[in-house]
């Protein structure tokens, strides 16, 4: 027996599909929510109503909610803009800066050069030390003194924490 090669699936009739069967299960639901009212209404003692609400009214509601998501489901279509979008984002993410003769210095050991050079942006509130990644790439960024930072008032950064700033010396 020949087996008859199955046309392609498009979206139209993937989303046709999706949504006849959704309102067919809405259909289903509001039947069953009737017929479990239809049964609760003939009944005057609540531990009889009971049973039809159990087998016929729930399971009607959840039908019906099972086939509005059916309805209302949309495929995640993504366009190009998008996918360009996101291959940026991506791109910004990974992106260091660093070269491959560039490898960074681990927090324990740091040179005394870099624990020496604090910088601070015009205008900031905080110091911090020259391998800090919040001042890396900022070209207004500027080496600042023990001075310069008592003078401004500069907090040490929580992330590169440096050394902290001047001590104000005991009067005379």
């Amino acid at each position: 027996m020949a087996w008859l090669p199955h046309p392609p699936a498009t979206p139209a009739l993937t989303r046709a599909v999706r949504e006849w069967s959704g309102w067919f299960v809405v259909a289903a639901g509001a039947v069953l929510c009737v017929l479990g009212w239809y049964g609760v209404s003939g009944e005057s003692v609540a531990e009889q109503q009971l049973p039809y609400l159990a087998s016929a009214t729930i399971p009607g509601a959840a039908l019906i909610v099972a086939g509005a998501v059916l309805i209302a489901a949309r495929p995640a279509r993504r366009t190009e803009q998008a996918d360009a979008r996101i291959e940026t984002l991506y791109a910004l993410l990974v992106a260091d800066g660093a070269t491959a003769d560039e490898t960074p210095v681990p927090h324990k050991q740091r040179t005394s050069d870099d624990e020496q050079t604090l910088l601070a942006v015009p205008g900031g509130t905080l110091y911090h030390r020259r391998d800090c990644p919040l001042v890396a790439d900022k070209p207004t960024a500027e080496v600042v003194d023990t001075a310069a930072v008592a003078e401004r008032s500069l907090v040490p950064c929580p992330v590169c924490e440096p050394p902290a700033g001047p001590t104000t010396p005991p009067g005379p």
